[in-house]
């Protein structure tokens, strides 16, 4: 026999013995997610035993949390670095306490013995051949507690998964073990709202071929991971997952090929999730638990090459302040990997932080982006922290902005109906142009769906989207860039400047009437506009003003055809009858992309400019 199953015999009791070690005032940790030990939790709270003034830490946990009720508040007292559900109510009534770390150092706390932890109440598969625990489903801050600990006590349950990594102890280290046959907590998301959905799949826009990615706690991050499906070698550095990560890997999506460290591994810290989940992680070589010291180390996650973080906010104030662990003075949630995942993926080559939101709160009453933060709010990310923010009505690239041009973007991607509230606060502070125009209100939303890349014959890749009001910028530095012959042939006149009340004349578009397209191409210094085409609605003859501008360097490529075909299939879709343009008789470039339309054009010279005009049900 080996040597560990005479020690196991020998460490091995009730739970009522086990629980009879914790001394009056001890420092107990209870261990995380739907990893906690029930069967010592129960114990922890029965009558049976004289614990009194001890303290109770913990991440998180799933299921109940009985020690808190009010009823044990002689008994104990519980402090929680993230507020799940089961103890916000008791925290926020003041029989708890709330301490706000980055998920990253949680663990120091115990090394260093700031925070020494008397007894660790853990569950564990049970020992291997070689007499080694699995910590199985929750590794996270479980380890350090463990390590760090007087007293182990583990409840070692058969239904518990055995997981590969950094995820086992040995049995010399633990001082009790209690047998359990109990089912392990469960953990499903709610399904998705169409919200939740139009969030996910914006943020999948963002996600290329080769990424790796963390998936946040909410139903968001993991709402992603539905639309994922026609990405290819996805791999995964992240704190959790759950059940949906399983058809992505055997459909082959996720395979971690591309994962500049850890590569061909699902690198998690724990995992929520249902039965089917923890079976298929049993002994599965694919996934590795390793220690929040190290799934959430800025640099370590900083290593992968397009890494994506996503993760969830409350709410984020017009400068780009995200709040995401309070709701005014209450704590909702807790501080977790947000930061370091939010800096590791910022310094990651390729990298992408993404934080996402809702743009309503409760049935829509209020805006989730807003002038200022709720008082008593608290700052988890800096405005300086914060790149991508996302909203069902968009993407807000807030990165090397100026607070102009984020309250733009950030009101672009807010719900339309509080849109303008911000502007008009903004404009209070002097954050904007006092003559910025209105954004489109009501039911108007950005028309995501004329979104689309394009490729053009001599092989340059371009990106066509609607114009957004947040573009001024962009469309400022292509007028520059023109000839003074492209300029005259758009304006019909020398134009010297292009201060932003003229840009934003042909930034600022209602969507429900009007349509402009810009053609977009990545460069060294950031996206840049190369074309931009605009059609204006006559509502009297339901035919629509047609006008174009493509940078010098951009002319004679095609790049006029593809505008005018997208605003053809946009206006068609509109129910519009034809376009009419003005065309300066030696614009030839110009004249040959209408005359190539595919329409029966009409010419007239007016002096020293032709009017275009043409029907759709008219074809060449």
């Amino acid at each position: 026999m080996p040597a560990w199953q005479e020690l196991y015999k020998q460490k091995k009791m009730t739970a009522k013995s086990a629980i009879n070690k914790i001394k009056a005032g001890d420092r107990i940790f209870v261990g995380t997610g739907c990893g906690k030990p029930q069967l010592l939790v129960d114990e922890l709270v029965s009558d049976d035993n004289d614990i009194v003034d001890a303290e109770i830490y913990h991440l998180l946990t799933q299921g109940d949390a009985p020690y808190i009720a009010e009823k044990y508040a002689r008994k104990f007292r519980t402090a929680s670095f993230f507020l799940a559900a089961n103890v916000r109510d008791a925290i926020a009534g003041g029989r708890g306490d709330y301490i706000p770390m980055f998920l990253s150092e949680i663990p120091h706390l115990f090394k260093s013995g700031m925070l020494p932890i008397d007894v660790a109440l853990i569950q564990t598969s049970p020992p291997d051949r070689n007499g080694q625990l699995s910590l199985g489903i929750s590794v996270d801050i479980v380890k350090a507690a463990v390590e760090n600990s007087l007293t182990i006590i583990a409840e070692v349950n058969e239904k518990m998964p055995r997981t590969f990594g950094e995820s086992t102890i040995p049995l010399e280290q633990v001082d009790a073990v209690v047998p359990s046959d109990r089912e392990l907590l469960e953990f499903s998301l709610p399904k998705a709202d169409p919200v939740v959905e139009a969030i996910a799949r914006n943020i999948v826009t963002l996600v290329e071929d080769g990424a790796t990615l963390e998936v946040g706690i909410g139903n968001i991050p993991q709402a992603v991971l539905h639309y994922l499906a026609e990405k290819r070698d996805i791999g995964i550095h992240t704190e959790m997952f759950n059940d949906a990560i399983i058809p992505l890997i055997e459909s082959g999506v996720i395979n971690g090929s591309r994962k500049t460290i850890n590569r061909g591994k699902i690198t998690a810290s724990f995992c929520l999730g249902t039965r089917k989940l923890y079976d298929y992680i049993h002994e599965n070589p694919l996934f590795e638990f390793r220690p929040s010291e190290y799934v959430n180390d800025p640099f370590v996650i900083s290593q992968h090459r397009k890494m994506v973080a996503i993760n969830v906010a409350i709410e984020v104030d017009m400068t780009g302040q995200v709040c995401s662990d309070s709701i005014g003075y209450n704590f909702y949630s807790g501080v977790g990997g947000q930061v370091d995942f939010n800096r590791g993926a910022a310094h990651a080559l390729e990298g992408k932080a993404i934080i996402a939101l809702p743009s309503t709160a409760r049935d829509g009453k209020v805006s989730r982006i807003v002038p200022k933060l709720t008082e008593g709010a608290g700052v988890v990310l800096s405005r300086a922290d914060v790149h991508y923010v996302v909203t069902e009505y968009g993407i807000a690239d807030l990165f090397g902005k100026n607070i102009r041009e984020r309250v733009l973007s950030l009101a672009e991607i807010a719900h339309p109906d509080y849109r303008n509230e911000i502007l008009k606060e903004a404009k209070n502070r002097k954050y904007i142009f006092q003559h910025q125009k209105e954004l489109p209100t009501g039911a108007v939303n950005y028309p995501r769906e004329y979104e689309m890349t394009k490729i053009l014959a001599d092989g340059s890749e371009l990106f066509f989207r609607p114009i957004k009001a947040s573009d001024s910028k962009h469309l400022r530095d292509m007028f520059y860039d023109l000839s003074e012959k492209s300029i005259a042939f758009r304006f019909f006149q020398a134009v010297k400047s292009f201060p932003h009340k003229f840009i934003q004349d042909f930034t600022s578009i209602d969507f429900s009437k009007d349509m402009a397209i810009v053609a977009m191409v990545k460069d060294v210094g950031g996206d840049q506009i190369v074309g931009v085409a605009h059609f204006y609605l006559n509502p009297a003859t339901h035919h629509a003003e047609v006008s174009f501008l493509v940078r010098d360097d951009w002319q004679a490529k095609g790049l006029g055809t593809i505008l005018l075909e997208i605003l053809t299939d946009v206006a068609r879709k509109r129910g519009i009858r034809g376009f009419e343009a003005r065309v300066l008789t030696n614009n030839q470039h110009m004249l040959t992309v209408f005359y190539n339309s595919g329409y029966k054009v009409t010419t007239k010279k007016e002096e020293d400019t032709y009017l275009i005009t043409y029907a759709f049900k008219d074809k060449a």
